[in-house]
């Protein structure tokens, strides 16, 4: 092979490892946010809290209006809607608007439990629209051009907030007018469910618990999660509104009213649980989502954070914060060269190079991993037995790098793509709904032979350093790719033997 060639590889493989690197020291910066503000800005929010209703604050409290974007959610819409209506607040502040895009007949039902509601003495209203011009953007967007409040609460469909969620956010909002967004933790209903569901919650609780805190608290740009969370109406208005042209429409609005000065709060004792995807097609689905729609954020509205004012800090954690997905083609770009380089590059490394260098990798790869341990051990009592299944969730984080990958070069191809759904199970013991066969886990299970075998020859050359790495993407893409077969043709039995059971489109 032409030398050239060789050299070419090794230097796309090494700035994949450097941004992998990067990407891992970077989790203990906020760690180390998260560790030093933690115990004083818990405090400091409990003693605000206390004061604001001591000082008669109830009676100060804005009229909310609370938002329910939903689409095809026969399975959760009551739920959803019945929560919402037993949240506290004072008496005729709130109102609830139901922004129902069905399509499958279920706008039905949101209609039948408003008129429930409505005889109930609640402010309920549903908005119907024929058609999902700017998906869930577009919702939101008509519902607030009618909307009663000055504060505007959203919770999509798999979430049940707690009674007194309200109470505990709005204040702080009340309390001080350069805030825009109050946005809590969100929790889990159904993390027990299997292994994935419970691997998706570490995952998760490392997001908020640690990052969201850290952001928020070091006074960073962070983003609003889509739900539970309550927005200033004039922070909408004066950063553009909801705007459709990015599949996450939730962080593109956060980084445009943040580059307009409002400050975002994340409130880290308040918890709304929500449904997490059973099946692993779902799931890669939303990663698929929520990695495009990152990576659209970023090409719209970085060169707008670096060209402003904010601090140096501000910008580079900016850049790591929207481009996160970026790890999975990175990790792609070193599992398909390692072993091409293992025969064609000349390695030459004394011992101390060596050694430094392995240190150095093994740091920055623990990086996630203690990060979601430390989530684990400050927010959950039973941390112990959860932790147990960070393997799961680091094979899980491997296997979707494929899926993920796609997204990336999808956004940077400037393919716009429509929103997908993450169908929801609710109460429902199983849920169907139609897709189609999910041909990526064949190359999934593809490179999953691929880097074993790279494992095999890298352990075989005594070459350890990249060895255990091509060990865990093989188990990665193996495991992901199985299930994602697994789960799809368990579907396809059920809906041929279980003609009864109800089927939803995706």
């Amino acid at each position: 092979m032409p030398s050239i060639l060789i050299y070419a590889m090794f230097g796309l493989y090494a700035m994949a490892s450097i941004g992998l690197f990067t990407y891992g020291i970077n989790c203990y910066w906020l760690l180390a946010l998260f560790l030093k503000n933690k115990r004083k800005e818990g405090v400091h929010d409990k003693r605000k809290l206390r004061r604001f209703y001591a000082e008669g604050g109830e009676a100060k409290l804005p009229f909310i209006t609370t938002q329910l974007p939903v689409y095809n959610e026969r399975n959760v819409i009551e739920r959803l809607i019945r929560s919402v209506c037993a949240m506290e607040y004072p008496q005729g502040r709130h109102e609830i608007q139901v922004l129902d895009d069905s399509t499958d007949g279920s706008e039905q039902i949101s209609i039948t439990l408003v008129e429930e509601m409505r005889a109930k003495g609640h402010d309920i209203v549903i908005i119907h629209r024929t058609n999902r011009h700017d998906y869930k953007a577009g919702a939101l967007n008509e519902g607030m051009q009618v909307c009663k409040g000055d504060y505007i609460a959203i919770f999509d469909a798999d979430f049940v907030p707690p009674t007194d969620y309200l109470m505990r956010c709005a204040p702080f909002l009340a309390m001080d007018e350069g805030i825009g967004l109050v946005q809590a933790r969100w929790g889990h209903l159904n993390s027990q469910e299997s292994s994935l569901t419970l691997a998706q919650s570490i995952g998760i609780d490392g997001h908020f618990v640690i990052e969201q805190s850290a952001r928020s608290w070091g006074r960073l740009f962070m983003n609003f999660n889509g739900t539970a969370g309550i927005w200033r109406k004039s922070a909408i208005e004066t950063s553009g509104g909801w705007q459709g042209d990015t599949l996450t429409e939730d962080m593109d609005l956060s980084y445009r009213a943040q580059l307009h000065g409002w400050r975002m709060k994340f409130l880290y004792d308040v918890v709304v649980p929500a449904e997490l995807p059973s099946d692993i097609n779902a799931f890669k689905s939303q990663q698929f989502r929520w990695a495009k729609g990152s990576i659209q954020t970023a090409m719209k509205l970085l060169p707008q954070v670096l060209k402003s004012d904010v601090a140096l800090k501000v910008k580079v954690q900016s850049i790591l914060h929207t481009t996160h997905y970026m790890i999975h083609p990175l990790m792609l770009i070193t599992a398909l060269l390692a072993l091409p380089l293992l025969y064609w590059f000349p390695f030459k490394v004394g011992t101390s190079a060596f050694t430094g260098l392995c240190v150095l990798i093994l740091i920055s790869s623990l990086a996630p991993s203690i990060l979601y341990l430390v989530a684990q051990r400050v927010s959950r009592k039973n941390w112990k037995s959860r932790i147990l299944s960070l393997p799961t969730l680091m094979a899980l984080g491997v296997g979707v790098a494929l899926n993920n990958t796609r997204a990336v070069l999808s956004a940077l191809s400037g393919q716009k793509g429509a929103f997908i759904r993450t169908p929801k199970a609710g109460d429902k013991m199983v849920l169907l709904y139609k897709s189609k066969f999910p041909f990526a886990s064949v190359l999934e299970l593809a490179m999953g032979v691929y880097c074993f075998i790279g494992f095999v020859h890298y352990t075989s050359a005594e070459k350890y350093l990249v060895g255990p790495f091509l060990g865990l993407y093989a188990v990665g893409f193996t495991v992901v790719g199985s299930m994602s077969l697994t789960h799809y043709l368990r579907k396809l039995y059920l809906l041929q033997f279980t003609p009864a059971l109800q089927v939803q489109e995706a």
